[in-house]
C-alpha cells in the first residue's frame, strides 16, 4: 500500500485553506478537535514509538481515518513545510466564520477580541500569532483575502493546533472590515512603533476590542492607521530597535489580555 500512496489532489487555493496539515502537533489536534474531516494521514514507516503518534493513531481509529505508511523519501517529497516530523493529514479546508460571527455579543461568553492580519506575509509569523493568540484568548481572526498568507502547512505546523481552534474570516479589504467592527461597538488599536501611546497605557476593561498588526517591515498601511480607534507602541528598552510582528503581537495579545482581565 505504501509505494502506491498517492496524495490526494489539491484544489485551486480558496478560503482559508488548511487543507494539508503537518507535524506531529497540529495533525493531533486536528484529530482532537474534530471541527472537520480528515480524509487519511500519512505516516513514515520509519518512524521510532513515540507517544503522540500512538495517540494520533488512537485518535484516527477512533475518527475511522485511514492512516497509510509510506517510505520517508515519498513523505517529504509531498510535504510543503522543511520538517513534517514524519507525520501529513488531508483534511477539508479549514470552516469559514462570517465578520458578523465574530462580532456576534454571546451570553455568558467574553466579549469578543479579535486579532486582524494588515498584510502579514510570513508563515511563520502567522503560525506563531496564531498559538500565542488562542493562547491568550482571542475569540476571533481576521484575515485579508489578498496580499496576506493564509493557513498554509507551514503556518498551520507554526501554529501547532491552533488553526483548529480560533474561529477565522477573510475579508475583501482590512479598511472597510474596521469600519464595520468600530460600527458593532469594537474598540480598534492598531499596533505601530510609531506611537506615542504605549501598549502598557491601554484600559480595556471587558469591551470589545480588535487588535490590528501590520505587515512585516512596513507595518499598518495608512487606510487602517487612519481608521484604528488607538494607535499604541510597545515601549523598547534595549538597543535592537524592533521586534518582529510574530514576538510583538504575542506581547499584545497578553497584555490586551491581561487589561480586559484585569478590569
Amino acid at each position: 500500500m505504501g509505494p502506491q500512496a498517492r496524495a490526494p489532489q489539491r484544489k485551486a487555493a480558496t478560503g482559508l485553506g488548511g487543507e494539508q496539515v503537518e507535524g506531529r502537533q497540529a495533525v493531533r489536534e486536528l484529530l482532537l478537535a474534530n471541527r472537520r474531516d480528515c480524509r487519511e494521514i500519512w505516516l513514515a514507516a520509519d518512524l521510532d514509538r513515540a507517544v503522540i503518534i500512538d495517540e494520533i493513531r488512537e485518535l484516527a481509529g477512533e475518527a475511522r481515518v485511514v492512516i497509510k505508511e509510506v517510505g520517508r523519501n515519498k513523505l517529504e517529497a509531498a510535504a510543503r513545510t522543511d520538517a513534517p516530523q514524519g507525520v501529513i493529514a488531508f483534511a477539508r479546508p479549514l470552516p469559514e466564520a462570517s465578520l458578523d460571527d465574530l462580532l456576534a455579543r454571546r451570553t455568558n461568553k467574553p466579549a469578543p477580541f479579535l486579532l486582524c492580519s494588515d498584510g502579514i506575509t510570513d508563515p511563520g509569523n502567522l503560525g506563531t500569532l496564531l498559538r500565542s493568540a488562542e493562547c491568550a484568548g482571542v475569540t476571533g481572526v481576521v484575515l485579508p483575502q489578498h496580499r496576506a498568507v493564509h493557513i498554509t502547512p507551514a503556518v498551520t505546523k507554526a501554529a501547532a493546533g491552533a488553526v483548529e481552534h480560533l474561529p477565522m474570516t477573510t475579508v475583501g479589504g482590512m479598511p472597510t472590515a474596521i469600519n464595520t467592527m468600530r460600527e458593532a461597538g469594537v474598540w480598534v488599536v492598531g499596533l505601530d512603533e510609531r506611537a506615542d501611546t504605549t501598549l502598557w497605557d491601554l484600559e480595556m476593561n471587558d469591551a470589545p476590542v480588535a487588535l490590528v498588526l501590520g505587515a512585516e517591515g512596513p507595518g499598518l498601511s495608512r487606510l487602517v492607521r487612519e481608521r484604528c480607534d488607538q494607535l499604541v507602541s510597545i515601549p523598547m528598552r534595549g538597543r535592537v530597535a524592533s521586534l518582529n510582528v510574530g514576538t510583538a503581537g504575542t506581547l499584545a495579545c497578553f497584555e490586551i489580555a491581561r487589561s480586559r482581565h484585569r478590569g
